[in-house]
C-alpha cells in the first residue's frame, strides 16, 4: 500500500491543495480526466499563480484514471459534484480496507461516497478559497478562504487530525469541527446564491451589490436555511456567509450586512467570478447545478417544504447552459421577478 496522498481531480481545488503538499515535501499522485493536463503535470508539473502564492512544483506523478494502479490510506476527491458517481466507481478499488475518501467539492457529495465505501471511511470537507484552471498545468489561487475537515458522525479521530494538520499546510487557518454537516448546509446556502450570480456576466461582488435583487438573495438563502432547520442541522457562517441573516424570520439590516461584507470579502479576491460563471462563459459546459443545488430541494420536497426559488433557479441555469437564455442581467431578473406576486 502506498502512503502518497492520491488527489482525484486536480483542477482548481485539487490542484491547489495537492501542489501545496507537494511543496511541503509530501508525496502526492494526482489524477484527472483532461490528457493535455495530466502530460503538463508530468512534464513540467503545476504552475500555481495568484496574489496568495506563486511556486512550480516541478515534474509530478500524474495519471488518468485508467493508468492508476495500487492502493492508497488518503484519497482526495475533488472533481465537480456531477461527477463523484462515476468518479467513485473507479477510485473504489484503491481505497485501502482502512482508508478513507475526503471530499473537497461543493454539494452533499459525502452522501454519494458514502454509498461506495461506507460512511466509516467518508471524511467530510468544506472549502471556500477562490481558485480557477487557467490552462494545462497552469492554477489560479484567487484568495484565501474557509478550509474545514470533520467526520460525518462529528467524532475525532487521530485520522482527522492528521488530514488537519495537511490541511493547514495549504491554509493555516484551517478547522476542525465537530459540525462538519452544519458547514456544509452553510455553503449550500452561500452557493445557491452562487449560481444566481453567474446568470449574469457581472462579477460575484457586483451580482451580491444590486439593490433590485437583495430580496431575491433574502428568499434563495432562506429557502436552504428552512431545509437544513428542518433536518436539524446548525448552519455555520464563514467569509461573510451568516446563516442567521438568511432564517425565513431574520431582519432585513443583518440580511444586508451579511451582504456587504460577502460583497467586501469577494471585491478583494483576483478569482472575480465563481467557478458556475466560468463553466458556462468559458468553459461552456455543463454546471453542477443539479448535484449542488438541485438537490436541496428534492431534500426539501421529502420534509414537506417547498424551494421554488431554487427550482426556477436550476432551470434557469440549464437555459443559460441550452442557449435558450443569454448569461446577462435579463436572466437574473428573471429570477427575482418571475412567480413573484
Amino acid at each position: 500500500m502506498s502512503d502518497a496522498i492520491l488527489v482525484w481531480g486536480a483542477g482548481a481545488i485539487g490542484g491547489t491543495l495537492g501542489a501545496a503538499w507537494v511543496k511541503a515535501g509530501h508525496d502526492v499522485v494526482f489524477v484527472d480526466n483532461a490528457a493535455d493536463h495530466v502530460v503538463a503535470m508530468r512534464e513540467t508539473g503545476l504552475e500555481i499563480e495568484g496574489p496568495v502564492v506563486q511556486f512550480s512544483t516541478g515534474k509530478l506523478r500524474a495519471f488518468q484514471p485508467d493508468e492508476v494502479e495500487g492502493v492508497f490510506r488518503r484519497i482526495v476527491l475533488a472533481t465537480k459534484a456531477h461527477h463523484t458517481d462515476a468518479a467513485m466507481q473507479r477510485l473504489a478499488p484503491h481505497l485501502a480496507a482502512d482508508g478513507y475518501v475526503l471530499s473537497a467539492q461543493n454539494g452533499l457529495n459525502e452522501l454519494v461516497i458514502a454509498r461506495h465505501v461506507g460512511a466509516e471511511r467518508t471524511m467530510g470537507c468544506f472549502v471556500n478559497y477562490g481558485a480557477d484552471w487557467l490552462a494545462p498545468g497552469r492554477i489560479l489561487r484567487g484568495n484565501r478562504g474557509a478550509v474545514v475537515v470533520g467526520e460525518l458522525d462529528g467524532t475525532v479521530l487521530p485520522r482527522t487530525e492528521e488530514m488537519h494538520a495537511l490541511l493547514r499546510v495549504f491554509e493555516a487557518d484551517a478547522v476542525l469541527t465537530t459540525n462538519i454537516w452544519g458547514y456544509l448546509y452553510g455553503k449550500l446556502g452561500y452557493g445557491a446564491l452562487l449560481f444566481a450570480t453567474a446568470l449574469t456576466d457581472a462579477s460575484i461582488a457586483d451580482a451580491l451589490a444590486s439593490p433590485r435583487h437583495f430580496d431575491l438573495w433574502r428568499r434563495l438563502g432562506a429557502e436552504v436555511m428552512a431545509v437544513a432547520r428542518a433536518k436539524g442541522i446548525r448552519c455555520e457562517g464563514f467569509n461573510g456567509f451568516d446563516p442567521a441573516a438568511f432564517m425565513p424570520d431574520a431582519p432585513r439590516a443583518r440580511t444586508q450586512a451579511a451582504i456587504d461584507v460577502m460583497v467586501g470579502f469577494n471585491r478583494a479576491s483576483a478569482k472575480s467570478h465563481s467557478g458556475v460563471w466560468r463553466d458556462l462563459a468559458v468553459r461552456k459546459r455543463r454546471t453542477e447545478v443539479d448535484a449542488q443545488i438541485a438537490v436541496i430541494a428534492d431534500i426539501g420536497d421529502g420534509l414537506g417544504i417547498a424551494s421554488p426559488t431554487i427550482r426556477r433557479l436550476v432551470a434557469l441555469i440549464h437555459d443559460v447552459e441550452d442557449g435558450r437564455r443569454p448569461q446577462d442581467w435579463s436572466t437574473l431578473d428573471a429570477l427575482a421577478t418571475e412567480g413573484v406576486s
